[in-house]
């Protein structure tokens, strides 16, 4: 469901943090259909990322924020979901918001840096609705690897969403799952 506003730019997500995307990683579109189990389950959904992981793991998760950026009407962000029970990575992430359209309580929130974003927007009964934009077959880049203990070129997934909030497009999101063991 599109409500108004455009898929997010991958290539611009990924340039607010990296001059060059494949420090990141090689990104192919993907189809529903071909993204392998438990993948699928994992990024294929209308849902926050973080209540998925969580349910997925078995565990809370919490955020580390690695890098910010605030330019005039947004603030960026790259992060990592670590679980609560050991502290492995689960997930990275870029996201990008409109502060413009969230509460001054749920943009301090967010600015303080201690609590999930997904988390966040539930805690403070945030109306809105998760869309879907696009899946991506990933290989691993220099980056990625080191934050995932991967090898570079190891194959993930992950996906580009929006987040509606109070019926606004409020946050663009790049999320990338941690390479799960098919074991």
């Amino acid at each position: 469901m599109n409500v108004n506003a455009p898929t997010p730019d991958l290539e611009s997500l990924i340039g607010i943090f990296y001059a060059a995307p494949e420090k990141l990683g090689r990104f192919a579109e993907a189809r529903s259909q071909s993204i392998p189990a438990p993948y699928d389950r994992l990024l294929n959904h209308d849902e926050h990322m973080t209540v998925t992981v969580e349910a997925f793991h078995e565990s809370s998760v919490d955020v580390q924020v690695l890098n910010i950026e605030r330019e005039t009407g947004t603030y960026s962000r790259r992060i990592l979901l670590n679980r609560q029970t050991d502290q492995k990575v689960v997930q990275f992430g870029i996201v990008r918001l409109r502060f413009d359209v969230l509460h001054e309580k749920v943009r301090n929130e967010i600015e303080s840096e201690k609590t999930p974003l997904g988390r966040v927007l539930i805690q403070n009964g945030v109306l809105r609705l998760v869309e879907l934009c696009q899946l991506y077959k990933i290989e691993a880049g220099d980056d990625l690897a080191q934050l995932f203990n991967c090898p570079v070129g190891t194959t993930t997934y992950g996906r580009t969403a929006w987040i509606y909030c109070d019926g606004e497009p409020a946050v663009e999101l790049l999320e990338i799952v941690t390479p799960v063991d098919p074991s």
